[in-house]
């Protein structure tokens, strides 16, 4: 995996991130629907975070969460509401970060390398 590129000379975007950071970088952008008006609702009360903890899951389920994540990962990116392609970002990161935890040393299979890489 490559390290994230950062130049100056872009413009920042709504939350202060460099328009080439990824989508999870950029994660505090979509704090919700952006069709929503939020000056006319009241304060939102904090909600509790959705989804076990990952570090709570034995392997097989957190195997099976983050399965589940990848498969309607096109479908949220493309059609879900902000504020499910927030959570579904959130959640997805959570995860995976759980699991790189687990197995840092994680078999990379030689197939799937670049050559020259």
């Amino acid at each position: 995996m490559t390290g994230s590129v950062h130049r100056d000379d872009l413009p920042p975007t709504r939350a202060g991130a460099p328009l080439d950071t990824s989508p999870e970088q950029r994660l505090g952008e979509w704090d919700g629907d952006h069709l929503r008006d939020d000056a006319a609702l009241p304060p939102l009360a904090e909600e509790a975070e959705p989804g076990i903890d990952p570090a709570d899951l034995p392997d097989e389920d957190l195997i099976r969460e983050m399965r589940s994540l990848h498969r309607t990962r096109l479908e949220t990116l493309r059609h879900a509401a902000d504020s499910a392609l927030a959570t579904h970002l959130r959640r997805t990161a959570e995860l995976e970060t759980e699991y790189l935890a687990r197995y840092p040393g994680r078999e990379v299979d030689p197939s799937r390398l670049r050559e020259g890489a």
